[in-house]
């Protein structure tokens, strides 16, 4: 059964306290650190669960958590009945562009807002504010250029 070294578990919770700021449970933060850092990359629960000191209950939670947002995949290897769990190599892209496009959703949400409070409403500002934001950001996202790779790729 692997575990985490001291500096590994030290590395792991730096992702969790980044990734909490954002809202994510620190146990997600942590399952994510280790499988990117755990060799072999694809991890049963228990591996993952002694290595970042989860309960299975909260980690079996967590890996539902986790596969719905896009990051971690399952998959089984033949003769085994375990399940084994990975980051995709483009989970992180993926998860991004998912969020990206949200942005354009959430602009046509505010632009909702100011119609349904009309023009004399003392709440217009902030939706004002809200929507030129999120306008700004899609229209930043949409004239980037494709993310490179340390590879050189595109």
């Amino acid at each position: 059964m692997p575990t985490a070294t001291d500096e590994q578990l030290q590395w792991i919770e730096r992702v969790a306290t980044y990734l909490a700021r954002d809202g994510m449970p620190p146990i997600a933060g942590r399952v994510l650190g280790w499988l990117m850092i755990s060799e072999p990359a694809e991890q049963s629960a228990a591996e993952i669960a002694a290595a970042v000191g989860a309960s299975r209950a909260s980690l079996t939670t967590t890996l539902r958590l986790l596969m719905a947002a896009g990051f971690v995949t399952r998959q089984g290897r033949a003769g085994e009945r375990t399940a084994y769990y990975r980051i995709d190599d483009d989970a992180w892209g993926r998860v991004v562009r998912a969020q990206v496009a949200s942005i354009g959703t959430f602009q046509s949400i505010a632009e909702d807002g100011l119609r349904l409070v009309g023009r004399k409403s003392s709440r217009r500002e902030g939706l004002n504010a809200a929507s030129d934001v999120f306008a700004w950001m899609a229209e930043v996202f949409e004239n980037a250029p494709p993310m490179p790779r340390r590879d050189g790729s595109r």
